[in-house]
């Protein structure tokens, strides 16, 4: 068994009682619907990342922000015939505002690897098993203390 750590960036872009999700293709969240954003690389701050994973998943450049939440959750899952614990560590950032267009499908290639599109979800119809593990986590401190 392997013990990762994966760290990333990731947006709350919120409008009328909805949230911006993208559809995961790949990865231990295949199929689940997930927040924008994604691993921080070598030499990148979290905001760099973010920017970043946003233009490329899901068309946006974001102008106004700010740090909500720093989270963690652990996940398993098999790959490549081999079982893999995974601690997830996210920066989550609340987008006050953007600039683009976003893309609501998305061609998987060499820069963006797992999105498939994103689009805005109610987010009070939205379930724990729609979602990845991060999300639901997020989803619901934002439920809990955001007006969205």
């Amino acid at each position: 068994m392997k013990k990762l750590k994966h760290v990333g960036s990731y947006g709350l872009v919120l409008k009328d009682n909805k949230i911006l999700l993208i559809k995961k293709k790949g990865g231990p969240y295949d199929g689940k619907l997930d927040l924008p954003g994604g691993t921080i690389e070598y030499g990148e701050t979290p905001k760099v990342a973010l920017a970043r994973e946003l233009k490329e998943e899901v068309g946006i450049t974001p102008m106004d922000y700010e740090l909500f939440d720093g989270n963690s959750v652990n996940v398993s899952w098999t790959h490549n015939e081999e079982f893999e614990d995974i601690t997830h560590i996210g920066f989550f950032y609340l987008i006050k505002s953007f600039e683009g267009d976003i893309k609501e499908s998305n061609a998987i290639d060499s820069v963006n690897d797992d999105s498939m599109g994103a689009q805005f979800y109610d987010i009070d119809s939205l379930t724990s098993d729609m979602l990845s593990s991060i999300a639901s986590l997020e989803i619901s401190k934002i439920k809990n203390s955001v007006d969205i």
